[in-house]
């Protein structure tokens, strides 16, 4: 088996949990590939029991067979790894490094028994829909897609902004806010969340449109199906905007256009026993518990 270790950064309290990852691969003959930047930052932290490879990219994928990516880190990091994936249907296994994590659900402690379970075979693939962005001009290069969410926002004023949206073509509203969030069901629990969008199952076939903070309290979020073709015009005071993609960013102005479809590929995500959507959900939004009693 072979594995890429994928993280953006290397915290010093995190570096128990990354030695017990190398040492628990290295006992069951895993043979891994480290990103080149975490590679650079983490070997003068970490001892490798066994040679480990270089990870440079999405063109290794071409070259090598990989078997899974794992992610060290949180949610972010796994979306920063899905710009790394892409396409490659290489499955991801986030350990959680963070703190709410509902995509990287192992945790720390339990990584020994997260790679017995891979190396077992005790687990499932779930996919996840990602979307896509055409605009014009093109923005974020070779990699306009998301797993998370889309989102138009506010930059140089605190002023409200104007979004104009379309769905197929049609009229659906304009809202005045600071900016409007377009969801996947696996980005309903991201920043969605947070603007009171709903929780979506990850198999939904749907996308979310969450206002953030609108001027009208009678705009609420809103559920359609993700075989729309979903299109903005942007306009305020001031002259640009943000444009964002799960954690990437870029600044626009109201002369871009933006349309924004299903994607053409799902993101696999490996999902071992007992960390599945109903567990995760109910484990991280604390559901069922008695706060008074603790």
């Amino acid at each position: 088996m072979q594995v890429v270790v994928f993280s953006q950064y290397l915290k010093p309290t995190d570096i128990p949990y990354v030695q017990t990852l190398f040492d628990t691969l290295a006992d069951h003959g895993i043979a891994a590939y480290v990103y080149k930047p975490y590679l650079e930052e983490i070997s003068q932290h970490v001892t490798f029991r066994t040679n480990v490879g270089v990870f440079e990219g999405y063109k290794d994928f071409q070259v090598r067979k990989f078997d899974f990516v794992i992610t060290l880190g949180g949610d972010g990091t796994i979306l920063a790894a899905v710009t790394v994936v892409r396409d490659t249907e290489v499955p991801i296994l986030g350990i959680n490094l963070g703190r709410l994590g509902f995509l990287a659900t192992v945790a720390k402690n339990k990584i020994p028994r997260a790679i017995k379970w891979l190396v077992n075979g005790q687990y499932t693939i779930g996919g996840r829909r990602t979307l896509h962005l055409e605009a014009d001009p093109p923005l974020f290069g070779d990699t306009p897609f998301a797993l998370n969410d889309f989102t138009v926002l506010k930059r140089d004023t605190s002023s409200m902004i104007t979004i104009h949206t379309y769905v197929n073509g049609s009229f659906l509203n304009t809202y005045w806010a600071d900016g409007l969030i377009l969801a996947t069901p696996t980005g309903s629990t991201g920043y969605s969340l947070s603007g009171g969008g709903p929780i979506v199952f990850p198999d939904s076939h749907t996308f979310i449109l969450t206002p953030v903070a609108p001027h009208n309290l009678n705009v609420r979020p809103l559920v359609i199906a993700d075989d729309s073709v979903v299109t903005f015009e942007v306009e305020g005071r001031a002259d640009n905007f943000l444009c964002t993609l799960d954690s990437r960013y870029e600044v626009i102005s109201s002369t871009n256009q933006l349309a924004v479809r299903r994607g053409d590929f799902k993101i696999k995500l490996v999902i071992l026993k007992d960390f599945g959507f109903l567990e995760t959900i109910r484990r991280k939004l604390a559901w069922g518990v008695d706060m008074r009693n603790h």
